[in-house]
């Protein structure tokens, strides 16, 4: 019957395609949230840097995808899992799994595109399986798969490993701890092989038909919570709404029903379109700008007068002068960026602002960047060269040419502005919390509200403080407790949430400095974690247009009380790390961490990022350290990955804020390092040469 069904389906749908000439549009999504059919993989990609999200749903199955397109032809995916049965207790069995997936060959007018793939690797193993696969477009709409696969793709119609020609290691698939975590590298492309396909058919921009052969016989789930299936063919149709949600019903297995619910997300094409803030002020002639100040005899009530306007039109623009004076025909401002994402921006509001309120003698220009109390990078630029490009077609990337970008060492302290210091800020805003994946509960959540406070004595030296107040939580209804045999330095902190009732998130004095060119410094004591305070010093070397930058920190903490108030426990450590960050290029970037941890262990942590022009970031970390795998505990080690958004891609207006999460598969204690506010690399690089360069576009804007 199946067979009939589908041979009428690839008929119906050759005949349909064959009268249409419009190209397949986006990428489908399987059950398993990565390019595919149904539960079977396809030779397909997303868009580069495309991120997507999927829910599926089979019987009491639910998968919950974050796919990731990491270049052209690599595809990354972060699964979690309600398996719908559990060893030994009549609850969900809650899985973590990781995917990789390889475009080897992108398709052409006469060879299909192959992919290699991993499922379930670094997890427990319960969806652990390999393959190749082809696909093919036959017609502009009409696409076939085939594929090779061992492990669980391996489940119905298995042979002979067709690989146990080269060694004979390949015929058998070792048995795996599902429970470790671990790669499992002894396994992929061992034991049985099968062959798994299907077809899919766009029958219209949106409206898309899948058929498909698996190979997968959910034999563990089978015996527990699912009924037996009765047929190996699974069925389905999707539909792909304007607003960019995909959503896609299924009929698998003879059986049972199914869905999908996708959204693809482009970090590159942000929702809300930018350049909808406010346009820069346009540039006066210089006689206006002179008649401004006409009736100013005395000199110094011009420099007055022009500093105080300078400072309150800045202001308009989000930009606090902090730093001013005359030399000659210079103007050399210092400024705290406080709206614009990009640098670059920022520097030319500056400019702008400056040309329309100084005296029109004022040839130079200089912008100096104060981030921290400390002085970053000086844009110099002159007023002739602005007025010149202001409405030239390409004025931003000729004003880059004449623009002289240098390290900031040596301008000095921020002066010549009353009032700028001392100061004080505060403020009280909503807050949310999330502890993800716990293995009783997926998501477990805190809200409440926060007061912040800061005060700056001089530059450079900040006192600041958080202190929360949660009203509701059910972090602290978890009742599994740690069975970690290291400290518990990360482990327990259920019972920081279940014993605080008022929070202090971290109480701190903190010291910013620069020892000489190109070299940046912190000093930061107090309670500098929920769980852990005590001392940390930092230094950084980061010249000015270099790809590398290498990092020095020094750490003596001691464990809080569970009540995250004044109090601390017996442990105490000494921890610390070399860093060295490097611009891979096209948007990579990656971070290596070696040291010791929390926990009194000493190993390595490897971060790789991806960071689109618009500041939105995805990456991933694993760290190794010499606790062993038994020790560490499930998971084997620490690992998980992050996206950082920033509030301008969702605005669509300049905002420095962002909003991010951390996904570890599970929390250990093993590779824990401690957090630490305003770490220098990630305060110096928004003003190194190379980030404001790539940010010039906005100059003018």
């Amino acid at each position: 019957m199946w067979v009939r069904a589908t041979t009428r389906i690839l008929g119906v749908a050759a005949l349909l395609s064959a009268l249409s000439t419009a190209q397949a549009k986006a990428e489908q999504l399987s059950f398993f949230g990565t390019p595919g059919l149904v539960d079977m993989p396809t030779a397909g990609a997303l868009g580069d840097g495309n991120l997507a999200l999927t829910t599926a749903n089979y019987g009491p199955i639910w998968r919950n995808t974050v796919a990731f397109q990491i270049t052209p032809r690599i595809t990354g995916a972060f699964r979690y899992s309600a398996q719908g049965y559990v060893f030994n207790r009549n609850t969900l069995f809650y899985d973590r799994s990781f995917d990789l997936h390889f475009l080897l060959r992108e398709e052409s007018d006469v060879w299909p595109a192959i992919a290699l793939g991993l499922r379930d690797f670094g997890g427990t193993g319960i969806y652990s399986g390999e393959y190749i696969v082809a696909s093919k477009y036959v017609t502009p709409r009409l696409q076939f798969t085939g594929g090779l696969g061992w492990g669980r793709f391996a489940g119905r119609g298995g042979f002979a490993n067709p690989l146990g020609v080269l060694d004979d290691r390949f015929e058998t698939r070792p048995n795996r701890d599902t429970r470790t975590g671990e790669f499992g590298f002894d396994q992929w492309f061992r034991g049985d092989a099968a062959l798994f396909g299907g077809i899919k058919w766009h029958a219209t921009d949106r409206l898309t038909f899948v058929a498909e052969y698996s190979s997968d016989t959910y034999r563990r789930e089978s015996r527990i919570s699912i009924d037996p299936q009765s047929s190996p063919y699974n069925f389905g149709v999707s539909y792909k709404f304007r607003n960019g949600l995909d959503f896609g019903a299924y009929y698998l297995y003879g059986n049972e029903v199914g869905f999908r619910f996708s959204y693809v997300i482009d970090p590159a094409n942000p929702r809300a379109p930018g350049g909808q803030e406010t346009a820069p002020p346009a540039l006066l002639p210089r006689s206006s700008v002179a008649a401004q100040s006409w009736n100013l005899a005395d000199p110094a009530k011009r420099v007055a007068s022009s500093r105080d306007t300078l400072q309150a039109r800045l202001s308009e623009q989000g930009l606090r002068l902090v730093g001013y004076r005359l030399e000659g025909g210079a103007a050399k401002v210092q400024i705290e960026n406080q709206r614009f994402d990009a640098t670059a921006q920022a520097a030319g509001r500056t400019a702008r602002v400056m040309a329309n309120t100084l005296a029109p003698g004022i040839e130079r220009f200089e912008v100096t960047f104060v981030e921290g109390g400390m002085a970053q990078t000086t844009v110099a630029v002159n007023r002739t060269d602005l007025e010149e490009l202001e409405n030239h077609l390409e004025g931003e990337w000729h004003s880059l040419a004449r623009a002289d970008i240098s390290d900031a060492f040596g301008v000095g302290k921020p002066a010549g502005v009353a009032g700028t210091y001392p100061r004080f800020s505060w403020g009280i805003s909503p807050y949310t919390a999330f502890s993800l994946f716990d293995p009783d509960e997926p998501l477990r959540y805190e809200l409440g509200i926060q007061l912040n406070a800061a005060w700056e004595p001089r530059p450079g030296l900040i006192f600041s403080g958080q202190l929360r107040k949660p009203f509701t939580s059910t972090i602290d209804d978890a009742t599994r407790k740690s069975d970690s045999v290291l400290p518990h330095v990360r482990s327990d902190t259920v019972l920081y949430a279940q014993q605080s009732d008022l929070q202090i998130s971290h109480l701190t004095a903190e010291y910013f400095f620069r020892p000489r060119e190109d070299m940046f410094g912190r000093l930061t004591f107090g309670y500098l974690e929920p769980m852990f305070g005590g001392v940390s010093a930092e230094l950084l070397w980061y010249p000015l247009n270099s790809r590398l930058a290498l990092g020095a920190e020094l750490n003596y903490a001691v464990q809080r009380d569970f009540d995250q108030l004044f109090g601390f426990q017996d442990y105490d450590v000494v921890t610390g790390h070399v860093s060295a960050y490097y611009d891979l290029g096209r948007g990579f970037h990656g971070q290596l961490d070696v040291g010791r941890y929390l926990a009194g262990d000493w190993g390595a942590t490897i971060t790789i990022d991806r960071r689109f022009k618009n500041g939105f970031k995805v990456g991933a970390f694993a760290t190794f350290t010499d606790v062993s795998y038994d020790d560490f505990g499930e998971g084997s080690f620490d690992k998980g990955l992050f996206v950082e958004v920033p509030m301008s891609w969702i605005l669509g207006q300049p905002n420095r804020s962002s909003i991010g999460q951390t996904i570890r598969p599970i929390v250990r204690d093993g590779g824990a390092r401690l957090s630490v506010r305003n770490r220098l690399y990630g305060v110096v690089e928004p003003y190194r040469g190379r980030e404001i360069a790539d940010s010039w576009g906005k100059y003018l804007r």
